[in-house]
């Protein structure tokens, strides 16, 4: 079953429909399905696939070459194999195939690895025989570091030669509702909030089976798939495990900032930076800045609040690797009973206010709204407030602050999962909080709130223009 990534497929179309020979870059992070994606590109069409693996530079060349003189192509009558990678990459236009050849390689990083004059090579074939050659060749890797900085960077070989550069990203949560038809949305948003958009891990749960079945049975249950996800990633990708592990759980248990993730793990402030980074460069955690925090506010600013930008990790994190003896000698039940099902609602709830602003983007998109924002996101900051004559300094937070590139015009939208419809009282602070006379402008606002309205807000909400949306259906404006 594939789900979703229509942009991209249209994307990879345009690109292998135009007159001239392109060089895509296609990249993201690990399991979240690029080689399907390419899969079914291709489907329909002559392709040379080819996925690049772990070993010596001569067993690379060696079976790159099978591939290509598979083809048919007129070497294949002399050579077993080709001598080097550049003449194997000096055969692609020798491909014997009607229209634009396409040539794939699936993990690219690896070759370079064995190799790194490749991409020195590439370019020059590329500068002088290949971009005539009415090409379609796709590099495609899992490495995003090395991809932004070896690869695409400014001082390396290929910098400038990409007539495309694709960064995949997760599925919306719109593609995951198709995942789990039968669901409630409660459910779903559930499963957004543990799996992500990351199509590997969809696919391990059955959308026959009930959810907290799945969790213990494809999550807690030692020997499955995912139990050992994390633990596979970060040994593939990291030294120092047990230092990391330290870290990530901090973040995902709530110490986002580096004086808090310090007094949680103990560790240097200066080791702790540096690790970060690392973590940072391979897309694990993120740095969050306020929505209206300035580029200049940004650099070397102490505001940014870190992030676990995989749901996953975060789950696992929280309920799987601080239970790991429990889960070792079988009591998955229990971890789930006593553990997971009492914090899930409130561990998910983060996971619906992604959800509506992933909805404000639609929208934005489709031009329903007040008019168009040009960024959109979680805003906080200490506002000082009058309060009967006296004056009191508080930090505040709305759930997502949309603006549009003037900052003149501002959407306040707070977005609700607990069990009880919203009232004015939300519409009424959320008015209150946003520091209008910093930010002057005309004001929209949204009350998201999965578990509906009370009459006097809908009331207030129509006479007033508030936009109102229940549960995950679409915005009525």
């Amino acid at each position: 079953m594939f789900i979703g990534r229509e942009k991209e497929l249209q994307f990879l179309q345009e690109r292998y429909d135009s007159p001239k020979s392109e060089l895509i870059v296609l990249y993201g992070r690990r399991r979240i399905g690029k080689t399907e994606l390419l899969r079914q590109f291709i489907k329909g069409k002559q392709a040379v696939f080819y996925a690049c693996t772990e070993c010596t530079d001569a067993e690379q060349l060696a079976r790159f070459s099978g591939k290509l003189l598979q083809t048919g192509m007129p070497a294949s009558h002399y050579v077993s194999s080709f001598s080097d990678w550049e003449s194997a990459f000096e055969s692609l236009p020798d491909i014997p195939r009607d229209g634009k050849k396409i040539v794939i390689l699936d993990e690219f990083p690896y070759a370079c690895k064995g190799n790194p004059e490749i991409p020195s090579i590439l370019q020059n074939l590329w500068d002088h025989k290949l971009a005539q050659a009415n090409i379609l060749l796709i590099l495609c890797g899992s490495s995003m570091s090395f991809i932004e900085k070896e690869l695409l960077g400014e001082k390396n070989p290929l910098y400038g030669r990409a007539t495309g550069i694709y960064k995949l990203s997760p599925l919306p949560f719109t593609a995951v509702q198709q995942f789990f038809p039968r669901y409630t949305e409660e459910e779903q948003i559930a499963v957004y909030g543990i799996l992500g958009g990351i199509p590997h891990y969809l696919i391990q749960f059955d959308p026959g089976k009930p959810l907290a079945e799945n969790i213990q049975k494809n999550i807690l249950q030692k020997g499955c798939v995912l139990y050992n996800e994390v633990s596979f990633l970060l040994h593939q990708e990291l030294r120092e495990t047990s230092v990391y592990n330290a870290i990530i759980e901090a973040v995902a248990l709530g110490s986002n900032t580096l004086s808090l993730i310090h007094g949680k793990t103990q560790l240097e402030k200066s080791k702790i930076s540096a690790y970060l980074r690392n973590l940072m460069e391979l897309g694990i955690i993120e740095r969050e800045f306020s929505v209206l925090t300035t580029a200049k506010e940004r650099e070397g600013s102490q505001r940014g609040l870190y992030q676990l930008t995989d749901p996953y990790f975060r789950f696992w994190y929280a309920f799987v690797y601080g239970n790991y003896s429990e889960l070792e000698t079988g009591d998955a039940a229990g971890v789930w009973r006593f553990q997971i099902q009492p914090q899930l609602h409130q561990f998910v709830s983060h996971t619906y206010e992604t959800v509506c602003i992933e909805y404000l983007r639609q929208c934005n998109r489709a031009g329903k709204l007040p008019f168009h924002f040009t960024k959109a996101g979680r805003w906080w900051e200490k506002v000082t407030h009058s309060i009967n004559g006296q004056k009191r300094t508080v930090a505040e937070e709305i759930d997502c602050v949309a603006t549009n590139r003037e900052m003149s015009q501002f959407l306040l939208a707070e977005c609700k999962f607990r069990h009880e419809p919203a009232d004015t009282d939300i519409l009424t602070q959320l008015k209150q909080k946003f520091p209008s006379k910093k930010y002057p402008g005309t004001y929209s606002y949204a009350i998201f709130s999965f578990y509906g309205f009370t009459e006097s807000l809908k009331k207030q909400a129509e006479k007033e223009g508030v936009l109102l949306r229940k549960g995950t259906e679409p915005i009525e404006i």
